[in-house]
Formats: C-alpha cells, sequence, structure tokens
C-alpha cells in the first residue's frame, strides 16, 4: 500500500475544480491549432478545389483569434494587471496581438489564395503556438496563484465571445 502525500489529502484533482477563463480560452487555443493544422495540411496538399475552403479556414482562424485577442485585452489583462507584480508578461502578450491582428488584416485582404497568402496563415500559426505556450506556462499558472474570481471570469468572457461572435456574423 502507498502512503499518501500531503497532495493526496490537500489538493482536489484538476478535473474536480470548475472550469475556469483560462480553461476556456485553452479550448480556444486547442481549437484554433486543429484549425492551423487543417489549413496546413491543405495548402501544402495544394489541390485547385481546396483554394476557397482554404479562404474559408482561414477566414475563420481570424475570426476566432480576434474574438480570443478581444476578450484577453478587455477581461482577462486588465484585471491581472491589477494583480501581477510584474506585468511584462501582459505587455508582451499584448504585443503579440498587435502582431497577430497585423498579420489577420493582411489575409483579411488578399487579393487571392496563394502561396503568399498560406504563408501569412502558417506564420500566424507558428506566431500563436509561441503566444500560446506563453500563456500556459506563464500567464495561466499566474493567474490562478491570485485571488481573482475565475471561474466568474469564465461567464463574462463567454458572455463577451457571444457578443463579438453576433457583430463578426452581422454586415456592417
Amino acid at each position: 500500500m502507498m502512503a499518501l502525500t500531503y497532495r493526496d489529502l490537500h489538493m482536489k484533482p484538476r478535473k474536480e475544480i470548475l472550469p475556469d477563463v483560462c480553461d476556456l480560452l485553452d479550448d480556444d487555443h486547442k481549437a484554433v491549432r486543429k484549425m492551423f493544422l487543417e489549413f496546413r495540411q491543405m495548402a501544402t496538399a495544394n489541390t485547385a478545389g481546396s483554394v476557397n475552403t482554404r479562404k474559408d479556414l482561414a477566414m475563420r482562424i481570424c475570426a476566432e483569434l480576434t474574438m480570443h485577442a478581444t476578450v484577453e485585452e478587455e477581461i482577462l489583462y486588465p484585471a491581472l494587471r491589477k494583480e501581477f507584480r510584474q506585468t511584462l508578461l501582459l505587455a508582451e502578450a499584448q504585443v503579440e496581438h498587435a502582431g497577430a491582428r497585423d498579420l489577420i488584416a493582411q489575409i483579411r485582404s488578399a487579393n487571392e489564395v496563394n502561396e503568399m497568402f498560406d504563408a501569412k496563415v502558417m506564420v500566424l500559426g507558428e506566431n500563436v503556438d509561441h503566444h500560446v505556450k506563453q500563456e500556459r506556462i506563464d500567464i495561466f499558472p499566474k493567474a490562478r496563484a491570485t485571488s481573482l474570481d475565475l471561474v466568474a471570469m469564465r461567464k463574462q468572457v463567454t458572455q463577451r465571445k457571444e457578443e463579438l461572435r453576433a457583430a463578426l456574423a452581422t454586415p456592417a
């Protein structure tokens, strides 16, 4: 029989804890990562029929990333700025968002789906991968160590994402 550790006696397994805003945002990360992988497969196959499908997928990626960055910048990051002693991580994240927004604008305004279009989407994916690692390793654990109600923040972020999704679906 194994001896119980302090952790066994005093720590709840992660799955028993209510999902928080970090879980929600990480679900976004996983969904977008899957879309990037799908895009890369289509781009490298380079079949004629995949051009419209690639463009549609790229536009979905851009929409999802725009909503994700918006809720982080409007809700999560301002709350964390009040809690963190060192906010350089948040400043880096916002600079990464600005770079992503620039690539997103270039992708959205592209007139044709060609190798430059594909390259921009793939570089965006690589940049997002780096950003995700930073959040998973540094930002989310530090957020969970604060006194913030991250479960309530999840509800707030979910509501804001629904508003943004509705606004993106409505013609300007």
